[in-house]
């Protein structure tokens, strides 16, 4: 019980780690054209960090708390600092980072599990 605790109490931590750090990646650009590779690398990043635990646990918890935790440092990254800066704005990139979030941690965490099928001899 006290494993099952430690383990979902460091992947909350590791999905704050993931929801700041694509919190401060998310409105990167490549060149002249503005090409947002930030919220993709950041999107995708999230996604294969919560697909990975799924994948690899045996229930929702894990993921839960993963998800969680990066939800958790996008709503408090988000809000005003005293000095009146955001660090996500209120443009497309930013709605697609906190929305893209919202809607992988759901996808992610409310995948069923399909049963082995047995094979045919």
């Amino acid at each position: 019980m006290l494993v099952r605790l430690l383990t979902a109490v460091l992947l909350g931590l590791v999905g704050i780690v993931f929801g700041a750090l694509g919190t401060l990646v998310h409105t990167a650009t490549v060149g002249t054209l503005h090409l947002p590779w930030g919220i993709v690398v950041a999107l995708a990043a999230l996604g294969c960090l919560l697909a990975g635990i799924r994948l690899l646990s045996t229930g929702r918890l894990y993921t839960v708390c993963a998800a969680l935790g990066a939800l958790i440092a996008i709503g408090v990254l988000s809000q005003k600092s005293f000095g009146g800066s955001v660090l996500i704005t209120d443009s497309a990139i930013g709605w697609t980072w906190m929305g893209g979030t919202l809607a992988i941690a759901l996808l992610v965490v409310g995948w069923p599990r399909f049963a082995a099928r047995p094979r045919a001899s």
